[in-house]
């Protein structure tokens, strides 16, 4: 083999001394700067990622706080529209009661003055047919008529010790 070979040694490391550094330059000039352009557009990429994620966040933040704040804007106006229509439904519950009330109070009212002058139509013909009675038996007992103004003050008089 030659490259084993001791005598060949001295060209071979001065071709291989050329070579690299051929390839050193070659890399130098225009390997690595493509590579480090490559790299530095990933790195501006990754930032610029990094930077609208960050921006996209800080909206997704502003949205979820305006959401929140429309959800608690909304519940508050549920509660005082349920406060709202319970207030209402119980002044409309209120104000029927109230002509319920009423309504019973003229009843009673009406059914009370009725009994009054149904008291007072029985107590005048209680009269009458206590006067007749007493005309009646004083006619049987006595065999003469009665005079009836005068059993009509015998009866009143009676009737007005008897409610006494």
């Amino acid at each position: 083999m030659p490259q084993l070979d001791v005598t060949t040694f001295v060209p071979q490391l001065f071709w291989l001394a050329i070579t690299f550094g051929l390839l050193l330059l070659l890399m130098a000039k225009i390997g690595l700067p493509r590579v480090s352009g490559v790299i530095e557009a990933r790195r501006k990429r990754i930032d610029d990622d990094l930077a609208r994620a960050t921006q996209l966040k800080a909206e997704a933040e502003a949205v979820l706080g305006a959401y929140q704040q429309t959800l608690a804007s909304a519940r508050a106006q549920a509660q005082a529209a349920v406060k709202d229509t319970t207030d209402r439904l119980a002044a409309e519950a209120a104000d029927r009661l109230r002509q319920l009330g009423e309504s019973l109070a003229q009843r009673v009212a009406s059914a009370e003055r009725e009994i009054a002058a149904a008291k007072q139509r029985a107590l005048t013909e209680l009269h009458d047919v206590a006067v007749e009675v007493a005309r009646s038996v004083t006619e049987k007992v006595t065999g003469t008529a009665a005079d009836i103004a005068s059993l009509g003050v015998a009866v009143d008089r009676a009737m007005a010790e008897r409610t006494r």
